[in-house]
């Protein structure tokens, strides 16, 4: 297996020592690693302004954009993490998630409550995509 780094500069800049993304091949069945993405306009590097859903649309965009990098969509993505500042922004996140996320086989998902995210961040999603 030969890993690739994979970046867009429609997704924002990693704010640590990561990849947004790493691939595991080019062939069908390679898998492709989306780091953790945070609400951050990829221009300035500074959280988007708004709410929890404005937010989560910044993320799960950021995700995508790092997804066309690598040839691929919302589509292929087989697993998500959301990663919640506050646990009761749970239904809110879920409603912008659910208009990126509309395929017949949706992505297995995990979220949970989290004591803090980077830059003060209210959501954070990671996701796992497979080459088809």
């Amino acid at each position: 297996m030969t890993a690739t780094a994979i970046s867009t500069p429609k997704a924002p800049a990693a704010v640590g020592p990561y990849s947004q993304a790493v691939s595991t091949g080019e062939g069908a069945g390679s898998t492709v690693y989306v780091s953790g993405q945070i609400p951050l306009d990829p221009a300035t590097g500074t959280l988007v302004d708004g709410d929890i859903q404005a937010q989560a649309e910044r993320v799960l965009t950021s995700v995508g954009e790092i997804l066309a990098a690598a040839g691929l969509g919302y589509e292929h993505v087989v697993k998500t993490t959301v990663l919640l500042a506050d646990i009761n922004d749970f239904v809110p996140v879920n409603e912008v998630y659910s208009r990126f996320f509309t395929g017949p086989v949706l992505p297995a998902r995990a979220a949970f409550q989290v004591a803090a995210l980077p830059k003060g961040a209210g959501v954070e999603i990671e996701a796992v995509a497979v080459r088809p």
